[in-house]
């Protein structure tokens, strides 16, 4: 197990969360954003005189698949459906470049996968900022979706430098990040795109203060980030400090098949409840993007109240328990309600579920891996997770379309009570992971 001094430790805690947190809200700019940029692409792009466009082909395409249900569909959805196959493809492409990007961090060290990462990610934004055309604007998220690497990194890192009993409140930390950034992401990058600065272009304030932001993480990352993988530090041991290039084996509780298909089988049903809950809202409250911005930001709210007081002080596997246990209510709460109450009440539930369960896991995947392996191993369960966001939007909002919101989330029930049976009759606490802290951790 690695040696980590305490101030040390600090300074590289302190690093990931000022850097996640620049990285996610930046992240979050483009969100609340797509119709309206989708829009925007497609009034300038699809008309009688252009339907050679990239744009146009993609949606002609799309259309042929609206044309597949047996119900009329509201053109309204056209906007809908391609915004979701974009955010598909973005965590189809992080699938394919998960592992890779783990791999590399195992061999050339963290420091250097993520300063590669990032410029990728300048790269993608930069893209961003000239997109006067969808194109380029496609360009940027294939682009995006190949190099963002820093959740991943940033939960490696994490694992480098936390002992067994500090872990999964050093995990935590990493879902605060999220939580912050969602709750005031989306509405910052909304304010922006308000301000026209460029006509080509009229969402390149957002872009231009995303990169902004994303320069300044990279710049702080290599002036403050030190490289953490043990085996290039040499820190390995607890009786030496000569570096060992064999990491020991672990001795592993869970194995990895498993927590990657638990990863990917709640990712599937989750992503798809979260893309289809605005539709759901809109239909039954006529909510505006404004109301649906209130509501996500206060799952994001809850979400990061309960990450900082409560669950980066349980263990990993009693948190990813609590989270399938609240996914489980709030999915057969949202095929029932009726009322914003408890449409509220449900949202109490998914934000529980968002403060728990990936963490959770990308806790227990840490220690079920070796230092020298860690990034790898890490990779491929995000990478499977990556899949499940990828696919469970376009297959549960088909399914919404076709049989209704009753048997869409009925569906999603019952794939959530999959994903409990898993967890709760397969999963095992790791011995290092049930340790009682001698010294509880302050931030």
């Amino acid at each position: 197990m690695a040696v980590v001094d305490p101030g040390t430790r600090k300074k590289v805690l302190k690093v990931i969360f000022v850097s996640l947190l620049l990285d996610l809200i930046s992240f979050t700019f483009i969100l609340p954003l797509f119709p309206s940029l989708l829009e925007f692409y497609r009034n300038s792009e699809v008309g009688p005189e252009s339907q050679s466009t990239l744009l146009a082909r993609i949606l002609r395409g799309l259309n042929t698949y609206k044309s597949a249900f047996a119900k009329p569909i509201d053109s309204r959805y056209d906007i809908v459906l391609l915004g979701g196959a974009l955010g598909s493809l973005f965590s189809l492409l992080q699938a394919i470049a998960s592992p890779v990007i783990g791999r590399l961090s195992d061999k050339y060290g963290r420091r250097t996968a993520l300063l590669a990462s990032m410029s990728g990610n300048i790269l993608s934004v930069l893209l961003w900022v000239v997109a006067v055309d969808f194109r380029t604007f496609l360009a940027s998220r294939v682009v995006g979706g190949l190099s963002e690497g820093n959740v991943q990194l940033a939960t490696a890192i994490a694992a480098d430098i936390s002992d067994e009993n500090s872990r999964g409140s050093t995990m935590a930390l990493i879902g605060a990040c999220f939580s912050i950034a969602f709750t005031f992401g989306p509405a910052l990058g909304a304010y922006l795109s308000s301000i026209a600065t460029v006509a080509a272009n009229p969402f390149a304030t957002a872009a231009g203060v995303s990169l902004l932001l994303i320069v300044t993480e990279t710049a702080y990352l290599y002036f403050k980030l030190p490289e953490t993988l043990p085996s290039m530090t040499g820190k390995v041991t607890t009786t030496t400090t000569k570096v060992v290039t064999k990491p020991a084996a672990v001795t592993r509780t869970n194995s990895h098949t498993l927590l990657n298909a638990v990863h990917f089988t709640f990712l599937l049903f989750f992503s798809g409840m979260e893309f289809s809950l605005p539709f759901m809202t809109y239909d039954l409250f006529g909510y505006s993007a404004a109301n649906n911005g209130r509501i996500l930001g206060f799952i994001g709210l809850i979400s990061s109240i309960l990450q900082g007081g409560v669950t980066r002080r349980m263990a990993p596997l009693r948190t990813v328990q609590l989270g399938v246990t609240t996914c489980l209510i709030a999915f057969v709460m949202l095929g029932r309600l009726n009322t914003v109450g408890s449409l509220y009440l449900a949202a109490t539930c998914l934000a529980t579920t968002s403060a728990t369960v990936v963490s959770g896991l990308n806790t227990l995947g840490s220690f079920e891996a070796s230092a020298g392996e860690r990034g790898g191993k890490l990779g491929i369960l995000r990478s499977w997770g990556q899949l499940g966001r990828g696919l469970g939007p376009i297959l549960f909002t088909s399914v919404y379309w076709w049989a209704g919101r009753e048997v869409a989330y009925g569906m999603g029930s019952l794939g959530i009570l999959g994903v409990a049976l898993l967890v709760f009759a397969g999963l095992k606490a790791p011995p290092g992971s049930l340790k009682k802290k001698a010294v509880s951790e302050k931030k």
